[in-house]
Order: structure tokens, then C-alpha cells, then sequence
């Protein structure tokens, strides 16, 4: 059960998160400033004002994608995980490499290693949740549902 809780709580971080980039812009935009620049106020100075609230539209609407994706994960965890199926495990696994590479790989690629660090911390996290997940299946499933 420790797997799923934990791997629930690193859906909840990511929901928070994405939530964050909708209800408070600011705040994230200045997160990555200083995340990517070093500069809490960097990001915003950069860009003329047009420029800011379509950086803000994009970090909303990219939050929100967060928070559906969130909602999803904490599904399939609740459900299909919790009940053994193991494909649950496989989807989840696959769902978060269909995010973790290309995002990754695209932000190696553009000079933002920064974001690549902060993937990778929670992909470790997810990791670690899917990993315990795995260890603690429930050992009446057949072998064929394994």
C-alpha cells in the first residue's frame, strides 16, 4: 500500500503544481526566472508586456494540461493499480517516458539543462513510486495477468 500512497502523493505534488501555473503566474513565472536566469524578476523584465501574458497563457495552459494528466495518474492508481492489473503499471510508466524524454531531450537540446534537472527530479520521484508500486502487487493476480 506504501507504493500507492507515495506514488499518489507525487500525483498530488504534480497537481499542485500545474495548478500553481494557472492560479498564480506570477509566482511560477518567477520560479522559473530564477530557476532558468538566476533571476526571480528576470523573466518578466525580459519581454514586453504582450509578450508576458502570452508566456502566462502558455504557462496556464500547460498547468492545466498538468492537472488533467495529475487526475489521470491519481485515477488509474486508485483503480486499475489498486486492483493489480499490471498494465496499470505499464501505462502509468509509459505515460510519464511520453512526457520525461521529449521534454527532456527538447530542453537539453535548447540550452535549458535547468528544466532537464527539474525532470529528472520528478521523473526520480515517480520512479521510485512506480518501483514500490510494482514490489507490492497483489500476489492472487494470475500469471497471466502479470
Amino acid at each position: 500500500m506504501g507504493g500507492y500512497r507515495f506514488l499518489l502523493g507525487v500525483a498530488g505534488v504534480t497537481l499542485l503544481m500545474g495548478l500553481a501555473m494557472v492560479l498564480l503566474p506570477g509566482v511560477t513565472l518567477q520560479a522559473f526566472g530564477l530557476m532558468i536566469y538566476r533571476d526571480a524578476a528576470a523573466m518578466p523584465a525580459q519581454f514586453s508586456p504582450e509578450a508576458v501574458r502570452y508566456i502566462q497563457l502558455v504557462h496556464a495552459v500547460l498547468g492545466a494540461t498538468i492537472v488533467g494528466w495529475a487526475v489521470l495518474i491519481g485515477g488509474v492508481v486508485v483503480g486499475a493499480l489498486r486492483r493489480g492489473e499490471s498494465r496499470a503499471l505499464l501505462w502509468l510508466t509509459a505515460s510519464i517516458a511520453a512526457w520525461f524524454v521529449p521534454d527532456t531531450a527538447y530542453s537539453l537540446i535548447s540550452g535549458y539543462w535547468q528544466n532537464a534537472v527539474f525532470n529528472l527530479l520528478f521523473a526520480a520521484a515517480f520512479g521510485v513510486a512506480l518501483w514500490q508500486g510494482a514490489r507490492r502487487r497483489t500476489p492472487a493476480m494470475s500469471r497471466s495477468e502479470r
